[in-house]
């Protein structure tokens, strides 16, 4: 990884402003939407209808219209997704692998090593760049620079976005995430066998206090966001295991960093220590075995398997998944077949390393 890449903090998690506004006490009566536009002026009438409409603007915590009428010490929730304040977004003809397409939405499969949003460094080539090409002909909504993305997954990161081409759609999908109605499933290949094999990792996850381009699991709640990750193993290779994520809420690298809190970082991930030798004898010939499994896939093994939620206009549930790229799936092949062909040499080494940990006893 080179040092552009390590200034590149990427994130799962929507970015969304939460705005509290309480009209003071001799308010007058005034509409809903006209008493937001007037605290928000940079955000337009027709925006704001849209988000009222999502319920992402409550009044005293309920969803209302926007012809509703404040009254005096009326409390306002507003949830809007922030201001990048990126440069202008250049379009690029970049081919785009759309799973699925209306005057909605997109559902984007995004391949492993495209950056989603321009940075420094990173200003073109982008998922952003792509969509302003796609998008050229239609009126973008909501950010600019966002072409109506309203979350993100890291670069290294493969598997499916879904992108609103419409106030409204966007609006909708916004409020999903920030009531973590969204259904988010990821396969990882991990060091180690988490145990149990079924679970649930909860941990506030905070910038790491001792590296500021790793994120950390505190156990204040002010020093980090609440974040819950569940986990399945579906298969063990006995120093790794192929895992099944779904993701509760979405923070900052939260299946990355909650994984290395337990003791099983994803296989070749760097920042998280997990591009050396974790679990394991270390032979010759298993160093080798790693390090060319870490040549064939030069990257952390996570892929954004599924996506559902509901349409934003029909209001059914969408649901779609797509398998990981193939390389994952080779690198999954090659530690299966490594396990099953040295199974007992594996196992008699687990046992040697178990019965040299446990503490001596006197008779």
């Amino acid at each position: 990884m080179n040092s552009t890449d390590q200034n590149l903090i990427t994130s799962e998690e929507p970015e969304f402003e939460h705005l509290l506004i309480q009209a003071d006490p001799g308010q007058s009566p005034v509409r809903l939407d006209q008493f937001v536009f007037d605290r928000l002026s940079q955000v337009s009438r027709n925006k704001i209808q849209n988000a009222i409409e999502a319920g992402l603007i409550k009044v005293n915590n309920k969803i209302t219209r926007s012809s509703y009428k404040i009254r005096p010490a009326d409390e306002i929730q507003i949830v809007f997704p922030k201001s990048r304040h990126s440069e202008e977004v250049v379009p690029q003809n970049i081919p785009l692998n759309i799973i699925y397409e209306d005057e909605q939405i997109l559902i984007i499969y995004k391949p492993a090593g495209m950056v989603v949003h321009p940075a420094v460094g990173n200003y073109e080539g982008t998922l952003v760049n792509a969509l302003a090409w796609y998008l050229r002909n239609t009126p973008v909504p909501a950010t600019s620079d966002r072409y109506g993305l309203v979350h993100r997954i890291d670069k290294e990161t493969s598997g499916l976005l879904v992108v609103g081409k419409t106030d409204e759609a966007i609006a909708h999908l916004a409020r999903q995430f920030f009531d973590h109605s969204i259904q988010r499933e990821y396969y990882a290949l991990v060091w180690g066998e988490p145990q149990p094999a079924k679970g649930t990792i909860t941990g506030n996850i905070g910038r790491d206090p001792r590296n500021r381009q790793r994120m950390f699991v505190h156990e204040d709640e002010l020093q980090g966001k609440h974040a819950v990750t569940h986990y399945e193993v579906l298969e063990s290779f006995y120093y790794t295991s192929l895992i099944r994520c779904h993701l509760e809420t979405g923070r900052t690298h939260q299946i990355r960093v909650h994984l290395k809190s337990i003791g099983h970082p994803l296989f070749n991930d760097e920042r998280y220590d997990g591009d050396r030798i974790v679990k394991g004898t270390v032979f010759t010939k298993y160093k080798q075995f790693v390090q060319n499994c870490f040549k064939m896939v030069p990257r952390f093994p996570l892929h954004a398997r599924s996506l559902g939620f509901i349409h934003p206009s029909t209001k059914k549930q969408m649901y779609f998944e797509v398998e990981p790229p193939e390389d994952f799936m080779e690198l999954i092949n090659k530690w299966r077949n490594y396990a099953f062909h040295r199974r007992d040499q594996i196992e008699k080494a687990i046992e040697d390393e178990e019965q040299q940990s446990e503490p001596d006893t006197l008779e």
